[in-house]
């Protein structure tokens, strides 16, 4: 996906089961954020800077949805830990990773794997995509800010 497509209107299943679709934000701006997994230390600073700044970005507008291939039940554990506010969207079939464009080969420690690429789409009020930070540009211990100042 890039700046400028329109975003796919399934987005998938929350941490509970429900449907969550890309109409359900229709009139609001999505901050719709991939990481790679639930609890680990860089996933969990930026899911903690998101909620830390998430009322300064609901009266911007912002609806905020957070999305992994964990499981639901990962993400109610996840959620409740660090008191996240907004939605976890559990994409275990990988269909929306692959979708945006953010399921693609990593490497740590020289071994290859298949992996969800840090990344956040900021899509409009029409559910046009309008802006991407991709991997390397997100802070994750800031990264609420980095939503505000955009």
């Amino acid at each position: 996906m890039q700046i400028g497509d329109k975003a796919p209107e399934l987005l998938g299943h929350d941490e509970n089961g429900q449907t969550v679709t890309l109409s359900q934000f229709k009139g609001q701006k999505l901050v719709l954020y991939f990481y790679p997994k639930d609890n680990t230390s860089g996933c969990t600073a930026e899911a903690c800077s998101i909620r830390d700044n998430y009322a300064a970005l609901r009266r911007k507008g912002y609806a905020v949805v957070g999305v992994s291939v964990d499981s639901p039940e990962s993400h109610v554990r996840f959620k409740k830990k660090h008191a996240l506010p907004f939605t976890l969207i559990a994409d275990t079939s990988h269909e929306l990773v692959e979708q945006m464009g953010v399921w693609a080969e990593k490497s740590m420690y020289g071994r290859k794997y298949m992996g969800t690429l840090r990344t956040t789409f900021i899509i409009d009020e029409n559910g046009v995509i309008e802006d991407i930070i991709q991997p390397r540009q997100i802070k994750t211990k800031s990264h609420g800010e980095q939503l505000l100042a955009r």
